[in-house]
């Protein structure tokens, strides 16, 4: 089965990527849903994250209170890399077990959507990495727009991961969506027809 990793940073435009590549017929698997399914009601997730960082970021129903949490682990680095000390470990197995599960069930081409792919490691799993870029504008502007933030929190999110230089110099294709839907989509469609001819880029582990 080939796996092809798609990354980027925040506002890249890099789900609306996965989505165009998906409906080329790959099998989705996604980090992200992975990551909410496990801080979700019943999470694994939730009893590490209340005990590493208390009661403060939870309603008083139970549920993560993911706006209290990430107003603290984007504001201190030491707070984040406990958070993915919890979180990163779970979501690797997860992601993990899904691919097993595509693979024995005859799948051909599996999509590994994970926006920290370089930090976690899992660029190991892949036969080919996309990454997906804009400017760091056009990013904050999607963030804001979005998740409803002031500028600086949206540059705060976008600070707390790889610059966009690194991850691009890592990956063996970059696709930008600084451009107008249509010619993103005809742009991804065009480079899912080179990926699928060139073959593997890389030996997986």
């Amino acid at each position: 089965m080939r796996i092809i990793a798609v990354t980027g940073g925040i506002g890249s435009g890099k789900s609306s990527v996965s989505g165009l590549f998906k409906s080329k017929g790959a099998a989705l698997v996604d980090a992200d849903a992975i990551s909410r399914a496990l801080t979700a009601p019943g999470g694994a997730g939730l009893p590490p994250i209340r005990k590493a960082f208390g009661a403060g970021v939870f309603h008083e129903d139970g549920t993560l209170n993911r706006k209290a949490l990430g107003q603290l682990v984007f504001t201190d680095a030491a707070a984040r890399e406990r958070l993915n000390a919890i979180l990163h470990p779970l979501i690797i197995r997860q992601v993990q077990k899904k691919l097993d599960a595509l693979k024995q069930s005859g799948t051909q081409v599996a999509l590994l959507d994970v926006p920290l792919l370089f930090e976690t490691g899992m660029d190991v799993l892949a036969d080919a990495i996309v990454c997906v870029t804009a400017p760091r504008e056009v990013r904050i502007r999607r963030i804001r727009r979005r998740d409803h933030l002031t500028r600086e929190e949206a540059c705060r999110r976008i600070q707390s991961q790889n610059p966009s230089e690194v991850t691009e110099s890592r990956s063996d294709y970059v696709l930008s969506t600084d451009a107008p839907y249509a010619l993103t989509r005809k742009r991804a469609s065009a480079l899912w027809q080179q990926i699928m001819t060139d073959g593997p880029k890389r030996a997986k582990s």
